[in-house]
Parts: structure tokens; C-alpha cells; sequence
């Protein structure tokens, strides 16, 4: 069985789908694993699934260890405070907290005994019939696959073989987002500080990281229209210096460390709407299938939910991709709308405020309260008892 893309969600997959008795293969186009990267957290079912992998203290060791947030005005001045504790470590802070990097390794350390890993390398061309897929890679090799697995980002190259242009899925939600790491200068502690201007949608933010001399600086901004490729940095670089002039606070400090910082990192907040994630012997997991955005704050919990999911009812159908495939989009698809759903309301409360507008109404608590615990828990994690699993006892 071949996945494509070893960032998270397919290391997952590689993880489960080898304790079901599978053999797997792993492409993934970067020469080797991309280190730090954007703080991702796991929450709710996530941090099930986790101990179901026999990770947790692996991951727990690997975390920001962030004590909490704090918003403030240009001066430094603290406004709000937000705890890790709070909301029983599901609140903005999340209890499980960690660059994705991080989160990349620990699963790849996990897997590659188990797992053949092929990096500097990608699908070029596959042709899938009733019994398999035949792949041709970018460095010349053939193969054939029972099944092949797209876990290759929002960017997928693979649904863009099998399922349809980019444009047809990818949802730009209006916003921009850049992260990458500076030098902690500013007596940074476990908590993270961001500055927001309301009256243009744009905000800084600084955070910890597990290395303390390091710090990450996160922007985003407003943009109707994203054209920039996402592997041009320059462009990338220069489009976040011009979104970003005159910001105040602490920008103009992070902006210096812009050049020299060897984890740049750009991109639309964007969501990826499908009707379906399969087609014949080919699916999809992660951002590549459902992406809701880095603004829903649940992205790694869905890769985690959905390649423990995929996996189980892979097995459990005797790896008939016809009804695990189903079975996995039935069980997944309620808590993927309620994250995007998540995703685009953390969106529109940053949208730029205009002073001559009447007060919207009051939300509906009660409603919001039960979508955000849909978000976190609203789906089944089943035992799949009778299925193989090297590591059953973990399960249990």
C-alpha cells in the first residue's frame, strides 16, 4: 500500500495501517522531514487516539509546554489571559501542544522499523484498474499498489490526478497566514502573546517553543485574492512585508529576523470541500481530503482521527476499498463539517471592523457550545475488535 505525504496525517496512517498487517510505503517529495513548522494541537478524541498509538508520552515530551495566551494592545499591555487548563485543556490553548516538525518525528521515529520511507520523491503518474494501481515516480521507478493514499497537504498533487483541478476543492477563506522562528529576545515564558488591529484584520503573534532561546513570530492578514505560489519565497516574503507595513507592536523587531530565519513559512488559510474522498482504489486523508484551516485549530486532530478510521475499516472490510472507503467517509464526515464550520467562523471574527456598523447580534451560546463539542468529540473512535493489530494491547 502506497501514501503519499510524511508530514502527520500520513505517518499516522503508516502507524495503523502496519499494526492491521499491511505493508506500506511512504513517498514524500521534501528531501528528508520538515522541522518546526506551525504549533498544532491535539485535543479531545485526538488525545485518544494518541494512547491508542502508544504515543502519548512520546508526544507529551515533545510538546510547547505553553502555560497559556495573552492578548495585548501595542504597548504590551495584557487585555485577556487564557489558560492551557482551561475548558479541561480543549480551550485555545490545548493541553497537547506542538510544532508540527515535532509531531512529524515522533511518528516517523515510531513507524520507520515497520514502514519503507522514500524521500526526494513523488507520484508522477499512477493508472488504477479493478485489482490495484500502477505507479510511475518522478525518479524513474514502477510500481504497483493494492491501494494508494493522498496525505500530501492542502496542495495535493495527487487529487489533482485522480479527482480534478485544485480550484474545484480548494476554498480561500480570505486570510493569510505566516509563520517562522526568531531568536526569543523578548524574555518569552511559556506564554504566548498576540496583538490584533481590528480596524484592518491583522495580527502578530509570539510563541513559545520547547527550544527556549527560540521563539515562533506568526502574522496573518486579510487578502481577497492569494496568486503567490506556494514554493516561491521570495514573493512570499516580500507579499508579508507589504501586507504587513505599519503593524504595530512588536512587527517591525520580527520582520528584521525575517531573512535569516531558516523556517519560513506562507500560505492561504484555505478549506478543502470534496463530496467525495475516494475514487476506486485511490483515497484521500488529512488536509488533502478535508482541510479547515489552520483557523479551526483541529487539523492534526482530524489527520489523527481519520488515518486511526481509515486504517480500522480497511481491515475490517478485509481491505475491500469499496465499503472501508464508504465507511470511513460516513464516520468522518459529520466531524470534518463541524471543524470547518469552526474554521470559517474563527475567520470572520477577524475580518476588519467597521466603526459606522450596527453591533451584530448576540451569538447563540447554546448552539455554539454544542458545535465546538462536535469539533473536539463528535465522532465514534469504534475497538474494530477482530481485526489484526500487532499492538492490541495498547487498545484495549
Amino acid at each position: 500500500m502506497l501514501v503519499a505525504g510524511a508530514s502527520i496525517a500520513g505517518p499516522a496512517l503508516a502507524h495503523w495501517l502496519s499494526r492491521r498487517g499491511a505493508e506500506v510505503t511512504v513517498v514524500e517529495r521534501a528531501p528528508e522531514l520538515r522541522p518546526g513548522g506551525q504549533a498544532v494541537d491535539a485535543r479531545g478524541v485526538a488525545r485518544e487516539v494518541i494512547r491508542r498509538m502508544g504515543l502519548d508520552a512520546e508526544v507529551r515530551a515533545a510538546r510547547t509546554d505553553t502555560a497559556g495566551a495573552q492578548t495585548v494592545d501595542a504597548d504590551g499591555t495584557v487585555l485577556e489571559t487564557f489558560s492551557a487548563e482551561d475548558h479541561g485543556g480543549d480551550g485555545y490553548i490545548a493541553e497537547i501542544e506542538i510544532l508540527r516538525g515535532d509531531l512529524s518525528r515522533v511518528l516517523h521515529d515510531d513507524t520507520r522499523d515497520a514502514v519503507e520511507y522514500v524521500f526526494g520523491d513523488r507520484i508522477a503518474e499512477l493508472t488504477q484498474d479493478a485489482d490495484g494501481v500502477d505507479v510511475a515516480f518522478a525518479g524513474g521507478d514502477r510500481r504497483r499498489f493494492d491501494l494508494v493514499i493522498g496525505a500530501d497537504r492542502l496542495h495535493s498533487a495527487l487529487r489533482g490526478m485522480v479527482f480534478g483541478p485544485h480550484e474545484r476543492f480548494v476554498r480561500h477563506l480570505g486570510l493569510v497566514l505566516a509563520f517562522y522562528s526568531v531568536p526569543n529576545e523578548f524574555g518569552l515564558d511559556r506564554w504566548l502573546l498576540e496583538y490584533q488591529e481590528r480596524e484592518s484584520g491583522r495580527s502578530a503573534l509570539l510563541r513559545p517553543i520547547q527550544d527556549a532561546t527560540r521563539a515562533m513570530a506568526m502574522f496573518s492578514f486579510p487578502l481577497a485574492d492569494f496568486d503567490v505560489d506556494h514554493r516561491d519565497i521570495p514573493a512570499q516574503k516580500g507579499l508579508l512585508r507589504e501586507r504587513t507595513a505599519g503593524l504595530g507592536w512588536l512587527t517591525p523587531r520580527l520582520l528584521e529576523e525575517l531573512d535569516d530565519s531558516p523556517d519560513f513559512y506562507l500560505d492561504q488559510v484555505a478549506q478543502v470541500v470534496m463530496d467525495r474522498w475516494s475514487e476506486g482504489r485511490v483515497a484521500l486523508i488529512g488536509d488533502a481530503a478535508f482541510s479547515s484551516s489552520p483557523m479551526s485549530g483541529q487539523g492534526t486532530g482530524l489527520a489523527l482521527v481519520a488515518a486511526y478510521l481509515l486504517a480500522g475499516e480497511l481491515a475490517a472490510a478485509k481491505w475491500d476499498p469499496e465499503s472501508a472507503f464508504a465507511a470511513y467517509e460516513q464516520r468522518m464526515r459529520s466531524f470534518v463539517e463541524a471543524n470547518q464550520e469552526i474554521g470559517r467562523m474563527h475567520v470572520a471574527s477577524l475580518e476588519a471592523a467597521d466603526p459606522d456598523a450596527e453591533p451584530g447580534p448576540e451569538p447563540d451560546m447554546e448552539a455554539l457550545t454544542e458545535l465546538v463539542e462536535r469539533a473536539i468529540n463528535g465522532v465514534e473512535l469504534p475497538d474494530f475488535a477482530g481485526v489484526p493489530d500487532s499492538r492490541g494491547t495498547v487498545i484495549a
